[in-house]
């Protein structure tokens, strides 16, 4: 696959978009952090780390955490170096076995070679049925 560099257009920013959703589906925190650059910075709801190493420490945690985890993203909007997105994804907590539905938005801000330097989530969990899944 080629690599997704800015600047973007609108059928580049939806293939960088659907290349992080196949990415985070695969629930590999290695393969996962090589999108972002060495030193990104990252937020995660109340949570800010810097680097790939981190990157993946919260990737791998987060998985081991949040069973089952199914992701979809959704472009918003995008400029000629940013991305910003809208995410729905469901998990099942390790401990308690309560089905979550996340939904939250990221900004993205990408180097010349097309890795992000700056990760900012928020998001909000809503507690669901089993039978109310909507990725499966």
């Amino acid at each position: 696959m080629k690599k997704i560099t800015p600047p973007f257009t609108e059928k580049t920013a939806k293939a960088k978009v659907q290349a992080a959703e196949d990415a985070w589906n695969s629930k590999n925190p290695e393969k996962v952090a090589m999108a972002y650059a060495i030193d990104s910075q990252w937020r995660n709801r109340d949570l800010l780390f810097t680097g790939r190493k981190a990157i993946a420490k919260f990737l791998s945690d987060k998985w081991k955490k949040e069973l089952h985890y199914k992701l979809k993203k959704y472009l918003w909007s995008f400029t000629e170096n940013r991305i910003s997105v809208r995410f729905e994804y469901e998990w099942q907590d390790a401990k308690s076995g309560q089905w979550q539905r996340t939904h939250g938005n990221e900004h993205w801000e990408f180097n010349n070679e097309g890795l992000m330097q700056i990760r900012d989530m928020s998001a909000n969990d809503i507690e669901i049925e089993k039978h109310q899944r909507k990725f499966k």
